[in-house]
């Protein structure tokens, strides 16, 4: 095979593991500060309990991203030295202010937070669980300013065929960053928004009653249903960004391969790159464009004008339209779930069964909107300034191919490890639960040391 498709195989398989992690740990850390907080005002012990079920996902979770991301900095320069060479002044510097602030961070205080809410104050656990979720939030500033910059690059110059920076509050605030930020943030929050639900009504269905599984369950419906309108909301903001800087990307998200104004919103098709035509298209007439440009008639360019320099649209197509189907299953099921949670008190035995199906239905839209997202930047690897091929190694294909079995029977063993712990910790927790008459839990704040709080 070519060692350069094998090459984006490969970290694409790397950036797919790891991202499922983060994306967990990034939310989960505020779902666990909110836990904690619950507690400190009420001292209702349902509170703790579900922190010390959810605080034990998070270890392992934040773990599993650690070893992850070290396998990414090493094919910089193996795989793609490239990018460093070109763009390094810029990307160096980025990476390394991440380790330095968001990681430092959150290693610094996160033993205090899985193990020391019987070693020290109420106080300084509750801050310690604050500045981990802080750093997990400070780490994605971070990598999505970076990212979004490599999307659309400003502030910089070419030296010598190489990037220097000329204004870094331009890098960091680049014209797509505030959106790839907000909307990563929430599909981190609806990712461990239906993994508490899902996981809870597991629970739940296993005849484990204990009110920190319901009120853990609640937490997760009611913040799903807050946040997939949101979510909404943004990316429609996100696609307009995107037609704007990025329009090959967008013609190849709505498969348009004639610039044409009025274009439909394909339901279905079946882009064939030979024809460069959609087979068995089924499309709602105008939508695209009412979506994309918000006007009926509005342009939108097609995938002809960007001849070699725009996306393979197969993956981009159908990614996008996985990543919205899900997300309307999401708004579904998290408003169904929170009526029936008002009308009834708790879920029915049918709903926690979409809830259970649907427990990492955050990580399949996630996967799906990273790739329409880093799929279509190609043949870019920097949009318009370094392309793919020009940062890729001459590694020889053999090499590349034989690592990436490897990486992938890895992963492979380590996702499946994952899950299966994760469900092993939701049918244990019930016979584990009396722990907190065995392991004392934290002193209850006072008043005055709770309204500090």
């Amino acid at each position: 095979m070519d060692p350069l498709l094998l090459a984006r195989i490969q970290f694409g398989a790397n950036i797919s593991f790891h991202i499922l992690f983060p994306t967990i740990s990034i939310a989960l850390s505020w779902v666990l500060l909110f836990f904690k907080l619950r507690y400190n005002r009420t001292g209702d012990t349902k509170w703790m309990l579900a922190y010390r079920f959810w605080v034990k996902v998070f270890a392992l979770t934040f773990a599993l991203g650690v070893v992850s991301g070290i396998t990414m900095s090493f094919q910089f320069g193996t795989n793609w030295p490239g990018y460093m060479e070109t763009v390094g002044n810029i990307a160096g510097p980025l990476l390394a202010y991440e380790v330095l602030t968001a990681f430092f961070l959150e290693a610094g205080f996160l033993g205090i937070m899985l193990f020391g809410s019987n070693r020290v104050s109420n106080r300084v656990h509750t801050l310690a669980t604050f500045l981990v979720a802080f750093g997990t939030s400070i780490s994605a500033f971070w990598i999505l300013s970076l990212n979004s910059w490599m999307q659309t690059p400003v502030g910089f110059e070419m030296i010598n065929g190489k990037a220097h920076a000329t204004d870094w509050l331009a890098i960091l605030f680049n014209p797509s960053m505030p959106y790839r930020l907000t909307h990563m943030l929430l599909a981190s929050g609806l990712t461990v928004s239906f993994l508490v639900a899902g996981l809870s009504a597991y629970r739940w269905l296993r005849n484990d009653r204990d009110p920190s599984v319901l009120a853990a369950m609640k937490t997760g419906i009611y913040l799903a249903a807050a946040l997939i309108p949101l979510q909404i909301v943004v990316g429609d903001q996100h696609g307009l960004n995107t037609l704007q800087h990025q329009p090959a990307k967008v013609a190849a998200m709505e498969g348009v391969w004639e610039t044409e104004r009025g274009a439909p919103m394909l339901l279905f098709a079946l882009p064939d790159k030979e024809t460069r035509s959609n087979q068995y298209a089924i499309g709602i007439p105008k939508i695209a464009s009412l979506i994309l440009t918000h006007d009926l008639n509005g342009e939108i360019r097609g995938l002809n004008e960007f001849e070699g320099k725009h996306p393979p649209v197969l993956p981009v197509f159908w990614g996008f339209r996985l990543m919205v189907g899900i997300g309307m299953l999401m708004l579904a099921a998290s408003w169904l779930s929170s009526w029936q949670l008002r009308r009834r008190g708790e879920p029915a035995p049918w709903m926690a069964r979409i809830l259970v199906a649907m427990t990492f239905s955050g990580w399949v839209a996630t996967l799906a909107g990273w790739y329409v997202t880093e799929i279509g930047r190609q043949p870019y690897l920097v949009y318009g300034v370094l392309t793919t091929a020009q940062a890729a190694s001459k590694v020889p294909a053999s090499m590349i191919a034989t690592t990436l079995i490897a990486y992938l029977a890895l992963y492979t063993a380590l996702i499946v490890a994952y899950i299966s712990v994760i469900f092993y910790l939701a049918r244990k927790a019930r016979q584990v639960k009396n722990e907190k008459d065995a392991v004392p839990l934290p002193a209850q704040p006072t008043i005055a040391e709770g309204t500090a709080i």
